[in-house]
């Protein structure tokens, strides 16, 4: 928490405020957030009575308290370079149509030992919103940490309140339907750092499998409402399939077969049987043994 909070006040940029939000923290967040209440930068300071069960609905009450023109949503346990607002507003700034903008992270373990790193293949580049989704959102999120992203105030309140509606894949949500409504800024420095725990809201989704129920609501969501090319969509279908069918074994009985028929929902006969052959050479390739299931309807 502290490391975080003095990443955002040691920033270059000097021309903002600071909204801390605590979601009925059970460790000594109220104790370290205190120290920091007469800095002129702190706006607001709010505890949260009860727990709201979402980051996403924290995201709203943020964004909702914000007076400036862009938001920057820097989660309480990761921490950044101190050039990082500078440089995305700089280039955020050179478009007028750019809905938000991010950088690349270091995703970091509890021993801030490098897990993985994202990258960019030149230093910064623009992608209008025609063709954003398609090419970084399709198959993962390339925003997977709030903290690398700063985005237009104004863009957010022309988006649904779909995202609040998921625990795991709301960020996925909300940076597809930001990318359908101006363009996206991308730069290749990594100054952010993402501090990742084994027992946070997506760790325990992944143990448990359910996110995969969220992952297939939100691809159906990009192809329905955000018009995702169908092409890419059933890509993307097959590829989360066969991440689930190396992972059904550990999966819960009863989970694991409403996975099974939300994958299969909405395709075509001739969809359902291509799925299933892709996913036998997907088997043979991973060295997979068992047979898939053959309780899916038709």
């Amino acid at each position: 928490m502290q490391q975080r909070i003095d990443s955002v006040l040691n920033q270059t940029y000097t021309d903002f405020e600071i909204i801390i939000l605590d979601d009925c923290s059970i460790d000594n967040s109220r104790e370290i957030i205190e120290r920091y209440r007469s800095n002129e930068k702190i706006s607001c300071i709010v505890y949260n009575v009860e727990n709201s069960g979402s980051t996403f609905k924290q995201w709203d009450k943020g964004i909702t308290l914000a007076k400036g023109k862009y938001i920057w949503i820097a989660e309480s346990d990761d921490w950044c370079e101190n050039t990082l607002v500078e440089t995305l507003v700089k280039g955020i700034e050179e478009d007028g149509n750019v809905a938000f903008g991010y950088c690349q992270s270091f995703c970091v373990n509890n021993q801030e030992e490098i897990i993985f790193q994202s990258s960019y293949k030149k230093l910064e580049d623009y992608y209008s919103k025609e063709t954003y989704l398609e090419n970084f959102l399709t198959f993962g999120n390339a925003v997977f940490n709030s903290g690398m992203a700063i985005f237009r105030k104004e863009f957010y309140y022309m988006m649904s309140e779909f995202y609040k509606t998921f625990r795991f894949v709301g960020d996925w949500i909300f940076w597809a339907e930001l990318s359908r409504l101006g363009n996206v800024y991308i730069n290749a420095k990594p100054l952010n750092y993402f501090r990742k725990h084994g027992n946070d809201v997506s760790g325990k989704m992944y143990a448990s499998g359910l996110n995969f129920i969220e992952e297939i609501k939100a691809l159906d969501y990009f192809h329905d409402v955000l018009h995702l090319n169908s092409a890419l969509y059933f890509k993307a279908r097959i590829k989360l399939y066969n991440r689930f069918i190396t992972r059904r074994h550990h999966i819960d009985y009863v989970l694991k077969t409403q996975v099974q028929s939300l994958l299969f929902s909405n395709l075509s006969f001739f969809q359902k049987q291509y799925f299933l052959i892709v996913s036998r050479f997907y088997n043979l390739k991973m060295g997979i043994n068992k047979k898939i299931s053959t309780s899916i309807n038709f």
